[in-house]
């Protein structure tokens, strides 16, 4: 009878699983590749939409109403690790299997260039469905103000912030699926996502693939008058396509690559994976 083991994988195991995922990721065909990841960018955006409506009208205190958020956003990352999908992020984790010479460069961007612009096509079919449900008009407005304010805010961030602000938000990611390399169930799995996605969030972190549906959908609610006005004022003028591109997602997609590639897959690689010397 074969024996039930409940214990977490170590890290050195766990080294090797990330490993064995960064080969498998970069050996997969286009069509694989990238409809695993519109499906990653859509989970992505159902867990920002959830997280917008939850602290909409939250009368807590910041760190309260942030760390509900947090908590609701988890939905995404949950939705991709156990439902199966390729998330743009999480993937800048495949530099372990590069570093160990079982993948090729090419390969590894090839893979990161399809997931990402697959990610976007996910996001942005959100953005277009939650749009078309009127969603953003419930609470007498109220939601769609709030995703108003979060995509402006989003866009004033300075280039500094931008990309600081992306690579602490993918070392925390990179965390919970380095995490869920442990785990031996799908509930090991929830509770790992959880606090590391909780505290990203909650501190504010910028995470490109979800800003692929924050950002975006401000620029459809800057051209609703009803929303605007429930902002009284609020200036708009960083919230265009290049804003979104520049102010944004250019700096934050950086940060994300350093955060999981460097603090995370390089780290973890010279520590468990790499050949030590004899």
């Amino acid at each position: 009878m074969e024996k039930l083991i409940l214990d977490a994988y170590v890290p050195a195991e766990m080294a090797k699983w990330a490993e064995a995922s960064a080969i498998r990721k970069a050996n997969r065909s286009f069509i694989t590749a990238f409809f695993l990841a519109i499906q990653a960018g859509s989970f992505i955006a159902f867990g920002a939409a959830f997280f917008t409506l939850t602290i909409h009208d939250s009368a807590l205190g910041v760190g309260l109403t942030q760390l509900i958020g947090g908590a609701t956003f988890s939905l995404g990352l949950i939705l991709v690790i156990i439902a199966g999908a390729d998330l743009f992020t999480g993937d800048t984790l495949m530099v372990m299997g590069y570093f160990s010479g079982k993948i090729k460069l090419r390969k590894m961007l090839r893979g990161w260039i399809f997931v990402f612009f697959g990610n976007l096509i996910g996001a942005l079919s959100i953005v277009a469905l939650i749009h078309f449900s009127n969603h953003w008009m419930g609470n007498s407005g109220a939601v769609g103000a709030k995703a108003l304010a979060i995509a402006n805010a989003k866009v004033n961030l300075t280039f500094t912030q931008a990309l600081t602000s992306g690579i602490l938000c993918n070392i925390l990611v990179c965390l919970a699926i380095w995490l869920c390399y442990s785990c031996r169930s799908v509930t090991d799995k929830i509770l790992a996502i959880i606090l590391p996605i909780t505290a990203f969030v909650a501190m504010g972190f910028e995470h490109s693939i979800a800003n692929m549906y924050f950002i975006p959908s401000g620029l459809i609610l800057k051209n609703n008058p009803e929303i605007v006005g429930l902002l009284h004022g609020t200036d708009l003028s960083n919230l265009t396509l290049n804003g979104f591109l520049l102010n944004n997602l250019l700096p934050v997609t950086l940060g994300n690559i350093i955060g999981g590639a460097v603090f995370v897959g390089a780290i973890y690689w010279i520590l468990y994976l790499r050949k030590q010397d004899a």
